[in-house]
């Protein structure tokens, strides 16, 4: 996976406000063209890759899962990247290089197994930018400008290629708070309310209320809370059980008195028979994580991009010292030949932030359990076509 995407997960949320003033702006995305965006339909691009699964089993057998996309997807899903340009500029332009690619094809690609996938390019704040502000630097970011990049592809989607299907939003970081503003600010109480299928905002913190399903970050779009709902929202940060948020974590608390940051475990919601479906990078989320370890001590190398390790981890939701998160646990067993590591801390000068948690396996933990639960939420979608109560 390319590096410059794991970098920037690893700083994205570093800017203070003082930074976030006026950039040179690169011209207005038009996104009534197709090449203002990294994914569409029927195209060769980014996703359109090869996303074939080996599954390590703990006896270390492998098969492989070759991946076909849908034939005649019934939805589609939008989808807004994390930090990843490596433009010079504070805000990048929206010519596609590797990393954006990257991106997708490890977070939205899969998602093509059940929806059309479209992926706006946008002038988000740069990792040159955010890099130079973690030295000290005062870069013209504007975040104004990213945002009414994403509403213009939004509204463009609306107008050119939904035609009323049902539609999730996805996003990681970044993109989930860019979305998480979108929604608030434009799609709530609008007509294409009724369109939106669920929203998935990993990596990034929306308010609730404390014990409630609604209020706070977003005023009418619930959490969601079983996997019959539609209409509703799906989120959490991520950290390893046995490594929880210290204090100075920016993930899993917001500041908002009597609000807590939203858990939703994807896996929960596919009720008690169901366990994670995790889908890794088979070498690890990069090179900002220390390597991964071999996938099984017998048998030969994974050669395919992406890798299952079937029970390996499983998933909860955790409340503990005011932060709410996805907590983690390695199933690890000495006595199999499967690994029983998993890398993806982030990792800086040779030390774990442990505030920043398992954010480079936000998407990959439960991401096959996500890509189910889209269908199972859109086909109650299409019994209704109305948001639920």
């Amino acid at each position: 996976m390319h590096k410059s995407w794991i970098v920037a997960l690893a700083a994205t949320l570093t800017v203070p406000a003082g930074a976030q003033t006026a950039a040179s702006p690169s011209p207005t995305p038009d996104y009534t063209q197709d090449a203002a965006w990294l994914c569409r339909p029927s195209r060769a691009d980014a996703c359109a890759a090869n996303l074939d699964v080996t599954v390590v089993r703990a006896d270390g057998k492998q098969t492989v899962e070759r991946f076909r996309p849908a034939a005649a997807p019934a939805f589609d899903c939008f989808y807004v990247y994390p930090t990843v340009s490596n433009d010079p500029t504070p805000n990048s332009d929206i010519t596609a290089g590797p990393e954006e690619q990257a991106v997708a094809t490890a977070q939205a690609a899969r998602f093509a197994s059940k929806c059309r996938v479209f992926a706006p390019l946008y002038r988000q704040v740069t990792l040159t930018a955010l890099r130079q502000t973690m030295t000290g630097g005062a870069p013209a970011v504007d975040r104004a400008m990213a945002l009414a990049d994403v509403t213009a592809a939004w509204k463009s989607y609306l107008a050119r290629d939904n035609k009323g299907r049902g539609v999730v939003l996805i996003g990681h970081s970044q993109g989930s708070g860019l979305l998480k503003q979108m929604i608030a600010q434009t799609l709530e109480g609008s007509s294409a309310q009724r369109n939106v299928i669920s929203a998935i905002l990993l990596g990034t913190n929306v308010a609730v209320p404390a014990g409630k399903a609604v209020g706070g970050d977003l005023k009418q779009m619930p959490i969601c809370t079983q996997a019959g709902q539609y209409g509703c929202v799906v989120t959490y940060v991520t950290f390893r059980a046995d490594s929880p948020p210290p204090a100075n974590s920016r993930f899993g608390k917001v500041p908002q008195p009597g609000m807590v940051a939203a858990c939703v475990n994807p896996v929960a919601l596919l009720g008690p028979k169901a366990a994670n479906d995790a889908i890794f990078n088979t070498k690890g989320p990069g090179m900002s994580s220390a390597a991964q370890p071999a996938w099984s001590s017998v048998g030969p190398p994974v050669t395919t991009p992406f890798v299952k390790a079937p029970g390996l981890i499983s998933t909860e939701c955790v409340s503990r010292d005011g932060f709410s998160y996805l907590a983690v646990t390695v199933n690890a067993d000495l006595k199999d030949p499967r690994t029983d590591r998993i890398s993806g801390d982030v990792v800086v000068g040779g030390s774990i932030l442990k505030d920043w948690g398992l954010h480079l396996l936000d998407n990959s933990v439960t991401m096959g359990n996500l890509v189910e639960l889209t269908g199972v939420q859109a086909k109650a979608w299409r019994g209704v076509g109305l948001p639920s109560k």
